[in-house]
């Protein structure tokens, strides 16, 4: 799963970094990245940011969180045993705060405001905490991804597993170290799945909020598994369906990255279904779009600038809607010789660098990757749309629509409602209840203007 490369993606207020590389141990980790907010300055007699400060840097006020929470989570580990405590629950803290966009985080807060929540205290607290949570479960994801992808870099630097068998492994032993480091790293990301869990039963719920948000995390947890499952079973199989790249796309990024953040914000908030719903479905749109630009960064990224490999995705034979596209683009045209060279090119895991130039050209030269770049702008124009027809509280009316195009890497103002192309399949049906028989069907309101609800409106 490749869901943070992180080329050209304008998110303000995140944490830089350069990955989770061994350092010595003892060290408390720190967020990198914006000053750290002031207690005296900055919250309220409680210690929690108050609305403006979180609006003005969600990033940053999610950090400070994080780092409070990991400091007393490290000294529960070193309370356990001080070598684990260094080698695995260090590294889970030094890779969450050390880089990342914050961008589930940015979903979960923004979906609180547009429902109307943001001005309690306590409410502000519990969306911190839960964001934080979402970010442990991202370590977690990307950890447990690196190893089963067999991908030595993250963020620009030795991913965790590669970083163990640094630490531990010798010429001698190479083999020994690799499989150590493998095994090691999952229990990072166990470790971080753990954090997570623990942060959102720790947070201050009233009864029929907890209900809410429980549903939805638990919901989300099971859904990344699936994603990574249909990920692997599609690159195992050699997968060739488009229907099936987008499902999966919609399990492992979509619903996880996008949808799932925004609904925990309303679930945190109390919204209707019919704002919920809106939400889920601006979100479904953007997530695929972001998964998308992914797959098109995984391709033609630059490897400076993403962190990661390019062209990783092709030697692993990723079952991508981009190489689905650009196949069934080849059937149709008879392009025998593009349909020899992905047939041959995708999956081998010792393709030249020549070769992989030629794939990309073929990915040209058929027009997915075109293709591709419309639907994208398409999936953010529909984003758009669904939040049309329900009230919005002011900034997130205006900030929602903004992040919907950051994720997918859209510029502002080229997202446009254009025809699907002649062999790309529908979108994938949405997963929530269905409308109240007063309510239109989802999405019917498209074109119907935004309504905005007053700043001072609050559930």
């Amino acid at each position: 799963m490749r869901r943070t490369r992180t080329e050209a993606l304008p998110f303000t207020g995140g944490q830089g970094g350069r990955g989770a590389g061994h350092q010595q141990p003892g060290v408390r980790a720190r967020p990198s990245g914006p000053r750290p907010l002031s207690p005296d300055r900055d919250h309220d007699r409680h210690g929690t940011p108050g609305q403006a400060v979180i609006d003005g840097d969600v990033a940053g006020a999610v950090g400070h969180t994080l780092t409070r929470l990991l400091d007393e989570r490290l000294d529960d580990a070193r309370a356990v045993d001080a070598l684990f405590a260094r080698d695995v629950a260090e590294r889970v803290a030094r890779f969450t705060l050390g880089g990342g966009r914050r961008m589930r985080s940015q979903f979960l807060w923004w979906g609180l405001r547009a429902c109307g929540g943001g001005s309690d205290a306590g409410q502000n607290e519990a969306a911190l905490r839960l964001a934080a949570g979402l970010e442990l479960i991202q370590t977690c994801a990307l950890v447990h991804d690196d190893v089963m992808d067999g991908s030595p870099l993250r963020r620009g630097g030795a991913a965790i597993h590669t970083d163990l068998e640094a630490q531990y492994g010798t010429r001698d032993a190479r083999r020994r170290g690799e499989s150590f480091g493998r095994a090691a790293a999952i229990l990072v990301g166990d470790l971080a799945l753990v954090w997570a869990d623990d942060t959102v039963a720790g947070t201050a719920l009233a009864p029929d909020a907890r209900q809410r948000v429980g549903a939805v995390w638990q919901a989300m947890r099971t859904e990344m598994v699936a994603g990574q499952y249909l990920d692997l079973q599609g690159q195992t199989t050699g997968s060739r369906s488009m229907t099936t790249a987008i499902r999966a796309a919609a399990l492992k990024s979509a619903l996880y990255s996008v949808e799932r953040p925004l609904a925990l914000g309303a679930a945190l908030a109390g919204a209707d279904q019919r704002t919920t719903r809106a939400l889920c479905s601006a979100g479904r749109c953007a997530g695929i779009a972001f998964q998308l630009r992914d797959d098109l960064l995984g391709v033609f990224g630059d490897p400076g600038r993403t962190g990661k490999p390019s062209g990783g995705d092709i030697r692993e034979g990723k079952p991508t809607y981009l190489v689905a596209l650009a196949r069934a683009r080849a059937e149709a045209a008879g392009d025998t010789g593009a349909l020899a060279l992905l047939d041959t090119a995708v999956g081998d895991a010792d393709l030249s660098d020549d070769a992989l130039d030629r794939v990309r050209a073929a990915l040209v030269a058929t027009g997915a990757r075109a293709a591709v770049e419309t639907r994208i702008e398409r999936l953010v124009a529909h984003s758009t749309r669904h939040l049309m027809g329900v009230v919005l509280t002011p900034p997130a009316d205006r900030r929602l629509p903004e992040l919907f195009r950051a994720v997918a890497g859209v510029p502002l103002g080229t997202a446009s409602g254009t025809p699907p192309e002649p062999h790309e399949p529908p979108e994938p049906p949405e997963q929530h209840e269905q409308p109240q028989p007063h309510e239109p069907p989802d999405g019917s309101a498209a074109t119907a203007p935004r309504r905005t609800r007053p700043e001072a409106r609050n559930r």
